[in-house]
């Protein structure tokens, strides 16, 4: 009996030593992880910076990835193709950013879809998978998850779909701004590191933001009115240039899998989701500032006037061979499995 546990245990050294050996015998690998928010942002404090130091971890420390904030290696718009090129190794993009490019992944995007962010991100990146080698076949694709709703926040107060008209408001992606179109509103096209900009100089009267975002990028000077509702989220996709990826060893391409998952989308987007939603009641407390909150009718008027980008979406989907009642639908049924559809 102590002979088998013997060589049991010796059996178990082993195994570790050959294990760290491997490790050993990999080549270190620097990883560029470009951004485009800033470092004080909770996606990277509360998101990047622990992916990172896990992969550093599970690799015995043969990679490690360097973080590039605040559009350090180019413009927010660019991140996906800068991956793909290799300017960065691994891009944080907001799809939406490019209208009409990943027509799938922008149901994400759609009004009246997803009530929070950390189980929703879960039901969107294990629901995307199934399309993510189509719709972003040039990159490899490693997570996709949500920000908490969002909401227009405006210099002056919004409570009905009517009141858009005329207004000049910066979007936060593609389906936003066709939706500011549809209600006669200008659409002002800026990065989300350049709205503040753009409101404190009067060229935006409002934008589409998440609650804690609004302070974190100093907007809170620029407006004082909030939309008091969970009306849209926003899509982000962690990509890989390819070339970096297989030209890891095997065993550090089974680092970077088993940290392009599900698991990894829905813990990500957990930090950034709690300070979002604290921001919130933070933000309403601040003197100057004013919520409103819709009633059921015009809530009604809201859903109502946001049809049109449903079906916008569905058009999309088609015309990249899809069936978008079968697309949706999948969707839908992993936002209801995590408690987290509308």
């Amino acid at each position: 009996m102590l002979r088998n546990f013997t060589s049991l245990a010796l059996a178990g050294a082993c195994a570790l030593a050959i294990g760290a050996s491997s490790a050993q015998a990999d080549n270190p690998v620097e990883l560029r992880l470009a951004h485009w928010v800033p470092p004080t942002h909770p996606i990277q404090v509360h998101g990047m910076t622990q992916w990172a130091e896990s992969i550093s971890e599970a690799s015995g420390g043969t990679i490690t990835v360097t973080l590039y904030p605040a559009q350090q290696l180019g413009q927010a718009n660019d991140h996906y193709d800068m991956a793909r090129d290799g300017i960065a190794d691994i891009a944080f993009v907001n799809p939406g950013y490019q209208p009409g490019r990943f027509p799938i992944i922008a149901a994400g995007e759609l009004p009246f879809l997803v009530t929070n962010a950390k189980g929703g991100s879960a039901a969107i990146d294990a629901w995307y998978r199934e399309y993510a080698e189509q719709e972003m076949s040039d990159v490899k694709f490693c997570l996709m998850h949500l920000h908490s709703p969002g909401t227009f926040h405006s210099r002056e107060q919004i409570r009905v779909p009517a009141d858009i008209s005329g207004m000049n408001v910066r979007p936060a992606h593609a389906t936003m701004a066709a939706f500011i179109s549809e209600l006669g509103g200008q659409n002002f096209q800026v990065s989300a590191p350049e709205s503040r900009d753009a409101l404190e100089r009067g060229v935006a009267d409002a934008i589409t933001f998440p609650w804690n975002s609004i302070i974190l990028f100093g907007i809170d000077a620029a407006v004082n009115y909030h939309l008091d509702m969970p009306f849209y989220a926003t899509t982000f996709a962690w990509v890989m240039n390819q070339a970096s990826y297989d030209n890891m060893s095997e065993s550090q391409r089974q680092v970077m899998d088993d940290h392009c998952t599900t698991e990894w989308a829905e813990r990500v987007a957990t930090g950034w989701a709690d300070e979002e939603d604290a921001g919130r009641e933070k933000l309403l407390s601040m003197e100057g500032h004013e919520g409103y909150e819709p009633t059921d009718e015009e809530v009604a008027l809201w859903r109502e006037a946001a049809e049109p980008m449903r079906e916008r979406w569905a058009a999309g989907v088609r015309d990249a061979g899809h069936d978008p009642d079968a697309v949706m639908s999948g969707l839908a049924s992993e936002l209801e499995a995590r408690d987290s559809a509308y």
